[in-house]
């Protein structure tokens, strides 16, 4: 039989445990219309994302497992070697979050309907402003041509979406945030669930409860004030 999904409304105070969510569809652990930054920080920090589409409710998820990418097997290839030494791109943090999250949000290379639909563009761009969630952009020629956006809870970062306008310009936001985040002893992001490309970069899948630690070990961490400050990115 399966299991009833609870729904949180503003008034609730916690989320189930993570061992109620469901296998199928894997991960989904509760309904609910409060996507305030409030209930969004609640649930980064057990784990826990909300993903769902336009005319849908609010849905949260914790599936089992987790994808990461621990950056002890992050992967830089030939390619990508070359481009980051040919200097074609520069690279800001948190300059442009708004228009990342926009681009991302109409990412030319997406078949599927996004799940970036109006209500989380507004919560994130509240959580921007707040100080929680944060974007690098890849510039070429003065022009936005590349970026990602996620939220940071002291130092765990969870990757939420990522485009490109030009070949590789996503990968190297990506290289550009696993140097930002060693620089304070961090060693993996949140990629939340596998795909092609993630894979290629040494993303894998792990344990829901060895994320869950993996994570513990991260919120530890506490970042310099201007560690998110808008700034240049250097590539090395």
């Amino acid at each position: 039989m399966s299991r009833a999904i609870p729904w949180l409304s503003t008034n609730s105070s916690s989320f189930p445990a993570l061992s109620q969510a469901l296998t199928e569809p894997n991960g989904l652990l509760a309904f609910g219309d409060d996507l305030s930054p409030a209930r969004i920080l609640q649930a980064y920090q057990l784990g826990i994302f909300p993903w769902f589409s336009d005319n849908e409710p609010v849905m949260w998820w914790s599936p089992d497992p987790r994808a990461l990418i621990n950056f002890s097997n992050f992967k830089v290839n030939k390619t990508l070697k070359k481009v980051l030494n040919r200097n074609q791109f520069t690279v800001t943090v948190n300059k442009q979050f708004q228009q990342v999250i926009a681009l991302c949000a109409d990412a030319p290379f997406r078949n599927e309907a996004t799940w970036i639909v109006n209500p989380m563009i507004e919560a994130y761009n509240s959580l921007h402003q707040q100080g929680h969630a944060h974007s690098i952009e890849v510039w070429q020629h003065g022009q936005l041509v590349g970026g990602l956006y996620g939220i940071a809870i002291n130092g765990y970062f969870s990757g939420e979406s990522m485009f490109y306008k030009e070949s590789n310009a996503s990968k190297v936001a990506l290289v550009a945030l696993v140097q930002l985040l060693k620089s304070i002893a961090v060693n993996f992001i949140d990629c939340q669930l596998l795909n092609p490309f993630l894979a290629s970069m040494g993303c894998i899948e792990v344990p829901r409860q060895q994320f869950i630690k993996q994570q513990i070990v991260a919120k530890a961490i506490i970042p310099p004030k201007d560690f998110w400050q808008p700034k240049d990115l250097p590539l090395s």
